[in-house]
């Protein structure tokens, strides 16, 4: 199934803004978060543009997008 993957803010250094990945059915949230060796800690998750668990399952056409804890002051 295929998954569109969003990446915002430090996440997008050296990587991608957006790519569409192929995924086993079953897939979760922390599955696709997990392989790509994110550096930091993931601040936010959504998927379809409503908050998601890391445990949530993906379905094919769903769109991820991983935002970094965010600091400032």
């Amino acid at each position: 199934m295929r998954v569109t993957v969003k990446l915002f803010a430090t996440f997008r250094k050296g990587r991608f803004d957006t790519e569409v990945r192929e995924v086993p059915p079953g897939t979760t949230v922390s599955n696709v978060v997990d392989g790509m060796r994110l550096p930091g800690s993931v601040g936010i998750l959504f998927v379809n543009s409503r908050h998601a668990d890391p445990s949530h399952e993906l379905s094919d056409g769903d769109t991820l997008a991983i935002f970094p804890f965010v600091g400032g002051g």
